[in-house]
């Protein structure tokens, strides 16, 4: 599985699962769809959207979302790439625009404990809501000096 996560193989289809994901997106409040897609070391997939509540502070992000589906299968470890895009919805609900998006900080905080378990610097494909653009990082590269469970003595 390592040379597929290292190759462009499956950043595609990963971007395209994230852009349905955001199609589930609760964002009455700030009209800004977001969906995240884990590519797990199996080659499977798991998909989150955000979802706002009245209290804002209660609000949780698609990346967030999906790590903890993943969690809750018991799969944190097996997490090996995530993508993510994000858009102004439209009057039918749908996430629009083609300025790629990257996770906020709290997201790369919560994608460092995966990537800190299972031992991987995870690759972060950043999408846009419509059109081909895709900005890849490591997730090293967006959360330098990253604290996590390793630091814990824990991964």
């Amino acid at each position: 599985m390592t040379d597929l996560i290292a190759s462009d193989y499956a950043v595609p289809a990963l971007v395209q699962a994230a852009r349905v994901a955001a199609l589930n997106a609760h964002a009455p409040y700030s009209r800004f769809a977001v969906g995240a897609a884990l590519l797990m070391t199996d080659g499977s997939v798991i998909t989150g959207a955000n979802v706002e509540n009245a209290s804002y502070g209660l609000s949780l992000c698609a990346e967030t979302v999906a790590i903890a589906t993943a969690a809750a299968a018991g799969r944190l470890r097996d997490v090996a790439a995530v993508a993510v895009i994000g858009g102004a919805m439209d009057d039918a609900g749908r996430p629009t625009g083609t300025v790629p998006v990257s996770p906020c900080g709290r997201c790369r905080q919560v994608l460092n404990e995966a990537a800190q378990l299972g031992g991987r610097d995870l690759p972060v494909h950043c999408g846009a809501a419509e059109g081909d653009v895709v900005t890849s990082y490591r997730l090293s590269d967006l959360l330098p000096h990253a604290f996590g469970p390793a630091d814990l003595g824990i991964a």
